[in-house]
C-alpha cells in the first residue's frame, strides 16, 4: 500500500490514462465497488420490510405492516444521519481510502450478522451497516472527483458512468436476494448481500494503486494531539451511547417506537440547526445568504420527493407482496423483484435525459423546474396506485404487474431528473465557507425524508390503500407545483445558477 508521503497517491492520474472506457482506470475500481455496495444495500432493503412483516413461523419477525415500514424508514434515517459524519471523519482522521475501506468492512460484517437467523444479530447487523454506509457512501463520490483535474472535460461523463454502476447494482441486487429470500429463506438473501459486499471490497483493495487519496493521511488531518483527543472522544461517546441505550432498553423505556421517534426528531433538528448556522455565520456573505433562501425551497422539494422514493422499498413492497400479480407471461417471480424495475428504469433513462439536456443546451428547463417536475412525477407514481386499489379491500384482489411497473417508471424518471439537478444545485448554491460540506446538506434532506416517512407509514394498513397512496401522492404533487409557481423568484435569486 502507498505510503502517506507518496505524492502520486494524492495527484490525479495523467490525462492520457484512458484505460476504462476512455477514463482513468481508478473509475473502474470505484464503479465496481458501487455496483456491489448497491447490490448488497438495496438487495437487502428490498426484502427487509418483507422479513419484518413475515410471520415468525415463516422466519420473519411478525411485525404489523405499518410498523415494519416504519422501522425500515428509521434505519434509512440512521444511515443518512451517520453519512453526515462520514465525510468529516474522512477529511480529518481516516482519509478517503481508509474511510471507504473500513466502511465496506463494517457493511460486510453487518450483512454476515444478518445472515444468522437470530433477532439480536439482525439489529446488530443493521447498526453495523448504518455505520459502514455512513463512512463509505459520502466518500466514494469524492474519490471519483479526485480522478479528474478541474479542467478535465471527461469529469461529467465519468460521473455518469459511476451513477450507471450504482443503478446496475440497484437492479441486480433485488433479483438475487429476492429470489433467495422468498424461496430459500430471508437469511439466505442477507447472505447474498454479504457475499456481494465482500466481492466489492476485494476488487477495491486490488485496484487501490489506481486511486487518488489512497495514502494513509487525511486531506485535512487534525494535529496529532487533536486527533488523539477526537478519537478518544468519538470512541467514548459511541460506547457511552451504546451502554445508555442498552440500559434504557432493559429498563423498558427505550422501546422500538420511541427509538423511531427519536431518530425522526434528530432528522428534523439537524437540518434546522445546519441552516441556522449557515444563515448566521459571519463567513457567509450577503450574496451567498441570498442564494441560501432558494436552496431551502429545493431542499424541501428533495424531502418531498425522497419521502415517496424511499417507500419503493417499504410500502410499495408490502403492497406488491399482498395485492400484485407475480406472474408475467407465465413466469412466476418474487414480489421483491419489483424493486429491480426502479434500477432498470434509471439505467435506461439516465442517458436519454442527459442526451436531451445536451441537445437543448441553454433552452433546457431551469434547475428548479427539473427538480419540481421530478417531485410531481414522484407524486403521480403514488396517485397511479389509487386506480387499481380502489373498490377493493384486504388481500383477496390482485392488480396486474404493470401497475407497479408503471409506478416505478414514473418514480425512476423523477429520480433521474431530481437527483442530478439537486446535487448540482447544492454544490453551486452552498456558501464557499461550507463548500466541503455540501454532501452533508444533501444527506440531511434524505435523512429528513426518511424521518418523516418513519411516522407517516405507521398508518399503512390502518387506512385504505387508495386513501394512503392518494393523500401522500397529492401532497407530493402539490409540493412540486408550488416549486413551479415559485420559478420566477427562484430563477432570480439563484442567478447565475441555471
Amino acid at each position: 500500500m502507498d505510503e502517506p508521503s507518496d505524492p502520486a497517491a494524492q495527484q490525479p492520474p495523467p490525462q492520457d490514462d484512458r484505460a476504462f472506457l476512455g477514463h482513468p482506470r481508478g473509475l473502474a475500481t470505484l464503479s465496481g465497488l458501487e455496483v456491489w455496495e448497491r447490490f448488497s444495500f438495496l438487495g437487502m432493503q428490498a426484502i427487509l420490510v418483507l422479513y419484518f412483516a413475515d410471520t415468525t413461523a415463516d422466519g420473519g419477525l411478525g411485525m404489523a405492516p405499518g410498523t415494519a415500514a416504519s422501522v425500515v424508514a428509521a434505519y434509512g434515517t440512521m444511515v443518512y444521519l451517520v453519512s453526515v459524519a462520514g465525510g468529516w471523519l474522512a477529511d480529518r482522521i481516516l482519509g478517503s481510502y481508509r474511510a471507504v475501506l473500513w466502511g465496506g468492512i463494517l457493511i460486510a460484517c453487518g450483512h454476515y450478522a444478518m445472515a444468522v437467523p437470530a433477532t439480536a444479530t439482525t439489529w446488530t447487523g443493521l447498526g453495523l451497516i448504518s455505520a459502514g454506509t455512513g463512512l463509505l457512501k459520502p466518500n466514494v463520490a469524492t474519490m471519483v472527483g479526485k480522478l479528474y483535474r478541474t479542467d478535465d472535460d471527461r469529469r461529467d461523463a465519468g460521473f455518469a458512468l459511476y451513477y450507471m454502476a450504482i443503478n446496475i447494482g440497484a437492479f441486480a441486487g433485488p433479483l438475487v436476494t429476492g429470489w433467495l429470500g422468498e424461496h430459500r429463506g430471508w437469511h439466505w438473501g442477507f447472505s447474498a448481500a454479504a457475499i456481494g459486499m465482500t466481492a466489492g471490497l476485494v476488487q477495491y483493495v486490488l485496484g487501490r494503486r489506481h486511486l487518488v487519496g489512497r495514502g494513509h493521511r487525511a486531506a485535512y488531518a487534525l494535529a496529532p494531539d487533536a486527533m488523539r483527543r477526537a478519537v478518544w472522544r468519538i470512541t467514548g461517546g459511541c460506547l457511552a451511547a451504546a451502554a445508555l441505550a442498552t440500559l434504557l432498553a432493559v429498563a423498558g423505556w427505550l422501546t422500538m417506537d420511541r427509538f423511531v421517534d427519536l431518530l425522526t426528531l434528530v432528522s428534523v433538528v439537524a437540518p434546522a440547526v445546519y441552516f441556522a448556522v449557515m444563515f448566521r455565520s459571519p463567513r457567509v456573505t450577503p450574496e451567498e445568504r441570498g442564494r441560501l433562501r432558494p436552496y431551502v425551497v429545493l431542499f424541501l422539494a428533495s424531502v418531498a420527493f425522497n419521502f415517496i422514493l424511499f417507500q419503493a422499498y417499504s410500502t410499495m413492497m408490502l403492497l406488491a407482496s399482498t395485492n400484485a400479480e407475480t406472474t408475467i407471461l407465465g413466469f412466476d417471480f418474487p414480489a421483491s423483484w419489483y424493486a429491480s424495475a426502479l434500477g432498470a428504469f434509471e439505467v435506461a433513462l439516465a442517458p436519454v435525459v442527459a442526451a436531451l439536456w445536451a441537445r437543448m443546451g441553454h433552452r433546457q428547463p431551469h434547475a428548479s423546474n427539473k427538480i419540481a417536475i421530478g417531485v410531481v412525477l414522484g407524486g403521480l407514481s403514488f396517485l397511479l396506485m389509487v386506480i387499481p386499489t380502489s373498490g377493493h379491500d384486504g388481500d383477496a384482489y390482485k392488480m396486474a404487474a404493470w401497475w407497479i411497473v408503471g409506478s416505478y417508471l414514473l418514480l425512476g424518471l423523477g429520480d433521474v431528473l431530481l437527483e442530478t439537478s439537486g446535487m448540482s444545485a447544492t454544490s453551486k448554491l452552498a456558501p464557499r465557507a461550507f463548500g466541503s460540506q455540501t454532501m452533508a446538506l444533501w444527506f440531511l434532506s434524505l435523512a429528513l425524508a426518511n424521518g418523516i416517512q418513519a411516522q407517516v407509514v405507521k398508518v399503512y394498513g390502518h387506512v385504505s390503500n387508495p386513501v394512503y397512496f392518494g393523500v401522500n401522492g397529492a401532497v407530493a404533487v402539490a409540493a412540486g407545483l408550488t416549486v413551479i409557481a415559485l420559478a420566477p423568484w427562484l430563477r432570480r435569486t439563484m442567478h447565475p445558477v441555471h
